[in-house]
């Protein structure tokens, strides 16, 4: 610190306040609405400015040790509890808030030191325009590249990685306010700025890292959607093909029915020409292809599957109780639906059980739909909640939680007395019903 008046302590704090806040808000998603978020901002900034520029005046050797760190807590704790997005994304980005600083007021002591005999006023100049081109910066360029990636962040962080990179990034910020870096020489102007650029660079290179983690995952569960798709398509094709033969048939056998019935009504034999028609309609009701709800993207992703799991040997039940006209992409449908039930096939075929069933409910309760399917299984193993296979992948499962992810919706999976349970509930907006018909 080079000291200063009351109103240039008062000034830096602004800064140094006013760059946290604003490069940590700029970073976030908000808990609440953005005019009442940047209100309490606003609130909060004036109260710890306040605050701290009366400690700088009554108790200038305490400041001068404790206060960057202490305002790294309390920052950190009002920045986590105004945002809505998880803990450990709110430690990183408070990491790269409070290390921004750090090279603010590195910047500043520094060149007034090295120039300019430590002047006050020129230390102020310097972290201000530190600040401008922070801020200019991450809002024209940083800011749309990370907040198009954090969802990628929070799939691929946890807490472990985010305390990892908050520790690297804050050590790197530290040697800031290093004991013996507070003397100034060139060797310690070097050797901080040093420290704080490859700090800098560690923390870019690993955030683009599992940037790009995410999104190779994210492709590759797209990837097996598409190819999961395709599938139901070529056995909605099958299916068309034997519709096709079978209508086929049906026209060869009019004319035979024809002939019959112009038996029938030449001879007056009326009763047994009832009789005929009640057979023949009794068989027509059986043509008729299965309709298990009315929803056509459900019903033909159920069809088809359970057509597939029939043909192994598998009993399939299913009580399906949804709509046409729902706000769900038919996209979505088939990585939920295809995923659960080719698991559930695959579960079934792999428990080596002498009967083997598959048990489907699907219901839609105001703007919420429920999907529960039971199925066959040999014991599975979990891993943070999920399934994992013993084949390796699990994009199957990736898929079915980042589809209900897109409705806020929730997914379990349990081993219940030798059945394998899957439950997802999916939320759709205030309103909704979906077409009756």
């Amino acid at each position: 610190m080079l000291g200063g008046s009351f109103l240039l302590a008062l000034l830096r704090n602004t800064i140094s306040a006013g760059l946290m806040l604003s490069f940590f808000l700029m970073l976030d998603r908000p808990r609440f609405s953005m005019k009442k978020t940047i209100g309490c901002y606003i609130v909060f900034g004036i109260f710890l400015i306040t605050a701290y520029s009366l400690w700088y005046l009554h108790g200038n050797k305490s400041f001068v040790q404790y206060a960057a760190m202490s305002t790294l807590l309390f920052i950190g704790i009002f920045c986590s509890l105004m945002s809505g997005d998880v803990l450990y994304l709110s430690l990183y980005k408070m990491a790269l808030a409070f290390y921004l600083f750090s090279v603010s007021t590195f910047c500043g002591v520094d060149v007034a030191r090295w120039g300019f005999d430590g002047n006050a006023l020129v230390d102020l100049v310097v972290r201000f325009v530190c600040s401008a081109v922070i801020l200019t910066v991450t809002w024209k360029k940083f800011r749309r590249q990370f907040l198009s990636g954090v969802d990628f962040l929070i799939d691929e962080m946890d807490m472990f990685s985010a305390v990892t990179l908050f520790v690297s990034v804050m050590l790197g910020a530290i040697m800031a306010y290093w004991p013996n870096l507070q003397g100034f020489s060139i060797f310690n102007m070097v050797r901080a700025f040093l420290i704080l650029f490859m700090a800098g660079v560690l923390q870019y290179v690993i955030l683009h890292l599992y940037i790009h983690l995410g999104q190779e995952h994210y492709y590759q569960a797209e990837k097996e959607l598409l190819e999961a798709n395709e599938q139901l398509l070529r056995q909605q094709m099958e299916l068309m093909k034997e519709s096709e033969k079978e209508a086929a048939r049906i026209r060869h056998d009019v004319r035979h029915h024809t002939l019959l019935i112009k038996e029938y009504v030449s001879k007056g034999e009326f009763q047994g020409l009832l009789d005929y028609l009640e057979e023949y309609g009794a068989d027509v009701v059986n043509w008729k292809a299965e309709d298990v709800c009315m929803n056509r993207a459900v019903n033909s992703i159920l069809c088809a599957y359970a057509r597939k799991a029939r043909s192994q040997g598998i009993c399939v039940s299913m009580d399906v109780r949804v709509v046409e006209g729902l706000p769900v992409r038919d996209i979505d449908w088939v990585a939920i639906l295809a995923n659960v039930f080719e698991n559930a096939i695959h579960g079934c075929g792999s428990s080596g059980c002498p009967v083997q069933e598959i048990r489907i409910y699907i219901a839609q309760k105001g703007n919420k739909i429920m999907i529960q399917c039971c199925n066959t299984s040999a014991p599975v193993s979990f891993h943070k909640g999920l399934p994992q296979s013993d084949k390796g992948g699990g994009t199957g499962v990736f898929s079915i939680v980042k589809a209900a992810s897109r409705y806020e919706g929730e997914t379990d999976f349990t081993m219940e007395d030798g059945m394998f349970m899957t439950r997802i509930l999916l939320n759709l907006p205030a309103g909704i019903s979906g077409k009756t018909a």
